[in-house]
Formats: C-alpha cells, structure tokens, sequence
C-alpha cells in the first residue's frame, strides 16, 4: 500500500441524523420509529430518521405533499426546535474539543478536527470520540479521516453507509481512496452539484475516480479554481485550511415566514422589531457592530391571484452599534419608507450589513458609539434570555404573544435551556 505523506490527517465528525437524534435523546419513545422533522411553519420536510428515509420520504419535500405520495400512518412529526438543537451542538462541540486543541465548527452537526500528533493511534482516537459524544451526550456521530477535508468528508460518508466501520472510516494510502471514489458518483462529492458535474462530463471526467487523476489546470480552465483545489485535495494535497476562528461574517440576516398572513402595520412592526433583535443577539455573540441595516417584506407569490408587492429598504445608522434598542429604531425607519397598506404579507426580514468589530466603533462629534449604559444594558439583557430562556425580556415593540408567529403544530420541549420544559420523572 502506498501512503500519502506530509499532510496532516483531518477528521470531520458528523452527527447522525441530528435533529431527529436530539428529539429522540430527551423522548426514547421515539428510537426505532420513523421521525421526520419539519421546516418553519411546518411547511417541508428537513431531517429524517433511517426509519423515514426507508419509506421514501424525501429532504425538502412539502409535507402535504409528502402525506398523498408514501404512507405516513406511524410516522412521528416534530416541528423545528433550533433552541434544542443549538443547546445539543454546543454540548458535543465542547466535548470533540477535548481530543483535540485544532477544532473547526462547521456547522450546527458537523465539525473538522486537525489530529496531527495522532497518526500512529487514529483508529482508536476516533472511536474514542465517537463513544464519548455519545455516552456524555446522548447524540450519535460518524467519524471520517483522510488527509485533506475533501477526503475526510468522504471517509465520514462511506462509515455512516458502511456498518461493519462501527461508524470511523479512516482513508489515508492511495488504494483506501481510489476504491472509496468508486463507491460513489460526481454528485456525492462536497461541493458537486449535478450542474457542475454535467459540466465535468463534458470534458471527459465522469466518475470521481477520473476527476482525482485529472489535470488540476485543465479542470480549472474548464470549470472553476474551486474545481481545482478538488482535484488536488483528492490527491491527498491540502487547499482547504482549518479556520480554528471563523472570519467575521459580512452580513447577518434573521428572516422568517409567517404563520398567518400579516395585513397590519402594528404586526408587521413587531415582526420587523422581532427579527432586528433576534439580528443583534447574534451581532453582539461574535463581538460585532452594524454600520447599515435593511428591511424587506413581500407578499406570497406562490398566491398569484393575491396583489403581490415586494421591497427593500436600507438605513444607514449614524455609527455603528450593537445596541437593540437603536437597530430597532433604525429598523421602523426603513419599514416606514417600504409599508404599503393593502397587502397580505408572508414574509418579512432584517439584513444587519457593514459590520465590524465592537470594539474598533469610531464615534463622530454628535453621535456617540455604545456607551458603558449601553454595553451593560445589552450584557443583562442576553444573560437574562440566556439563563432563564429567550423572550424573557424583550421590547415591547416586540409584542407579547404575536398572531403572526411560526406554526409549530408538533413542537417539542425545550429540554435543556427553559425550566418549564424540564424532564419530570
């Protein structure tokens, strides 16, 4: 066998079917039933357990449609719980963390993990990790190794389809890889969508296979320079580097749909209000200020026989801030210049642009940046909503108990975060 040298390994850790192993850790009447988790509003289906995936049920399929196409007699449906879900992530984040100090959240059910120093013990490394997530958590993981992300995004693929791995699928010599990517087709590889594989086929690349034995330039003149780094990251060369501190995001956008349709000013002002704090909460976590914000609202397109009315409207605030209390202000500004009286509106959102950071905030002669007032306002703030549960203490341009507010028909407790919702036994 030959091996890849001079790349450190990666491990990519992947909780199995999250949302739907999260409903099922705190209700264990649930496990080896089909589960099947609900978008906003209840509206498409977006985490499935194996028990739903074997009836047919498909990702991002409307669930009212789903119901006339399979039998769903027995299948348990959960709304959305994002507060249980973020909770549950952060609890298994903090323990891959132990195994290593090179640690990159991904996303919500997935993180990288750098493991050089460990080469000589992988096997037992990651299963290691994989039965302390599990045992300190509740929540299950596959985990996948190879040298570059690319090929341990595949390694974690194949020890999720492939059940005598135990769950680790390790892929670190050229035989291991090449006989992994016959496995699989274009389309399965991250990042390969099926308009970017048709365009690989029509230059002659039609399996994974073809695609890791390509020329890196001939594809990056075909296709892309993201195709390229492919290329060379399935021949085990790293081009995607760990981000142990993600970069600043550029934006931040807290959107939603509505769970009736809104026709009133007053609730589309506590939508607006609603959706700039939920913004700002997420502003102030990664220590950020907003120098510009933006209100859209639209009306149900999918209604066309409804009068349908779309638009945007940004505000530039005087210096930037984190402060809820003046995003919300800016934000009624923007709303003002876009409402249309008139309309059944379905959706709305705020967009929080040209952010910074807090701390770098330069004031001018006759507006001030965030005073010590304010940053201890907002530090109560989120660690009253933090401790005793979001909404706790809100604005009240935020509204009490909103018509308007996301159906969650089948949503379950918040088990780990509001005291109400605690476990009885």
């Amino acid at each position: 066998m030959t091996t890849l040298a001079g790349a450190a390994p990666i491990a990519l850790v992947d909780c199995n079917n999250f949302y739907a192993s999260c409903e099922r850790l705190f209700q264990p009447k649930l496990r080896g039933q089909p589960v099947v988790v609900l978008s906003n509003n209840d509206g498409c289906v977006i985490a499935r357990s194996n028990e739903a995936k074997a009836l047919g049920i498909e990702i991002g399929e409307p669930w009212h449609i789903c119901r006339e196409r399979v039998n769903t007699q027995g299948v348990i449906v959960r709304s959305s719980n994002y507060t249980l879900y973020g909770d549950m992530s952060a609890r298994v984040m903090r323990v891959l963390g132990d195994f290593t100090p090179d640690l990159e959240i991904y996303s919500i059910d997935e993180a990288f993990l750098g493991l050089a120093g460990f080469e000589s013990r992988l096997e037992s490394h990651g299963r290691a990790m994989r039965a302390t997530v599990l045992q300190w958590t509740g929540i299950p993981v596959s985990v996948g190794i190879g040298p570059t992300k690319t090929l341990a995004k595949l390694a974690n693929r194949l020890a999720k389809k492939t059940p005598e791995s135990g769950g680790v699928m390790i892929l670190l010599t050229a035989e291991e890889q090449e006989a992994a990517l016959d496995r699989i087709e274009l389309t399965d590889l991250w990042g390969v969508a099926h308009r970017m594989a048709d365009r690989l086929k029509a230059i002659g690349i039609m399996t994974p296979n073809d695609l890791r034995r390509a020329d890196a330039k001939f594809v990056r003149m075909h296709t892309s320079v993201v195709m390229e780094r492919m290329v060379w990251e399935l021949q085990g060369i790293p081009c995607i580097s760990l981000e142990e501190a993600p970069p600043d995001r550029k934006m931040i956008i807290a959107s939603r749909s509505f769970g009736k349709r809104v026709t009133t000013r007053h609730e589309m002002e506590q939508a607006v209000t609603t959706y700039a704090t939920r913004a700002a909460e997420k502003l102030r976590r990664q220590g950020l200020a907003c120098g510009r914000l933006a209100v859209f609202v639209k009306t149900d397109e999918h209604r066309p026989r409804d009068p349908q009315y779309a638009a945007e409207r940004a505000y530039r605030l005087p210096v930037a801030t984190a402060d809820t209390g003046r995003l919300n202000r800016a934000a009624l500004i923007a709303l003002d210049a876009l409402w249309r009286p008139g309309f059944s509106y379905k959706k709305a959102g705020v967009t929080l642009i040209d952010l910074g950071p807090a701390g770098r905030v330069q004031g001018s002669l006759f507006d001030r940046h965030d005073d010590a007032r304010s940053l201890a306002r907002m530090q109560a703030l989120d660690a009253l909503n933090a401790r005793f549960g979001r909404g706790t203490v809100t604005f009240a341009s935020m509204g009490r108990k909103p018509g308007w507010k996301l159906r969650t028909e089948f949503i379950s407790g918040r088990y780990t975060t509001a005291w109400e919702d605690l476990l009885k036994v």
